[in-house]
């Protein structure tokens, strides 16, 4: 009891589990041997309406929520009730986060949950930001959950800030490593495992890694989202190209994310390798400053 009026005095954000939501979608919440609530009003931003709001205070339920601590007091039998914020922690965060994050940057995050055109990102607090499928790796998949599991820590990169409208977008292939640093894990006459991203006319679209894939030869029974190996034929830098062989299908398994970059800031990400004769691959940050 006495650090939790001491953070009532200093302000600080503090972090715990919800344990249930009455009737009245007040949040109770675990607070070490003592439940602290945050009414209706307080559990989320004045900016989320509407059936929106409901999903945003029923989904807390058995997750960790941050929240300053409002008031102290005791009721007629004299237990205490801690009466709790998280909007307060929330206002504070994205004072916070506008003022401080820029296009580039690199930061922690986590996934909250995923839809086919994106994964939704805790970026601090509860602040919630879009990362869209496409920027998620080189490698093109068709949900989320390809990459990721709800949850899971990650980084990822600033694209975008809109102080207006308080809403940031999110950016995470450039993290991943360009052509070269993915191919240079590789050489020709090695046998590797992979997952197939797509069957065409001309050939299987084979992702080595989340922003490296190859081209095997067309071969029937194969589908998207099944894992294979497959031999390298051979690796051609100046043209972005592997050429692969399908061996057989292999049992399932989810990617692991290597990422080049951890953390900083990042002006000019080129994925293209030097010498590539075609349209540059290339993530400018600084055109969004």
């Amino acid at each position: 009891m006495d650090d939790l009026k001491a953070a009532q005095e200093s302000g600080a954000i503090l972090e715990g589990v919800v344990l249930r939501c009455d009737t009245q979608h007040n949040l109770h919440v675990s607070l070490g041997g003592y439940t602290g609530i945050i009414s209706r009003d307080q559990a989320v931003l004045p900016s989320i309406n509407g059936s929106d709001r409901e999903i945003a205070v029923l989904s807390r339920v058995g997750k960790p929520v941050c929240f300053t601590v409002s008031s102290i007091r005791s009721d007629e039998k004299g237990a205490p009730v801690v009466r709790l914020s998280r909007r307060q922690a929330q206002e504070r965060a994205m004072a916070y986060l506008l003022e401080a994050l820029k296009p580039g940057m690199v930061i922690d995050a986590a996934i909250t949950h995923m839809e086919n055109f994106g994964a939704f990102v805790d970026i601090g607090c509860g602040i919630v930001s879009l990362l869209p499928i496409e920027n998620i790796s080189i490698s093109r998949i068709t949900h989320p959950a390809e990459r990721f599991r709800s949850g899971q820590r990650i980084r990822a990169v600033i694209s975008s800030v809109d102080r207006e409208n308080k809403r940031f977008q999110l950016t995470h292939k450039e993290l991943l490593g360009t052509w070269m640093e993915n191919a240079s894990r590789y050489h020709s006459g090695e046998t590797v495992r992979g997952i197939v991203r797509g069957v065409k006319s001309y050939g299987i679209f084979v992702e080595l890694q989340p922003n490296l894939s190859g081209l095997a030869d067309l071969k029937e029974g194969f589908s998207p989202g099944e894992c294979v190996s497959v031999f390298i034929k051979s690796l051609q830098p100046e043209r972005m190209k592997i050429k692969l062989q399908i061996i057989e299908k292999l049992p399932p398994f989810l990617p692991q994310l290597s990422y080049q970059i951890t953390d900083g800031q990042i002006a000019l990400w080129r994925y293209s390798p030097p010498g590539f004769q075609r349209d540059l691959i290339e993530t400018d940050f600084t055109a969004s400053l």
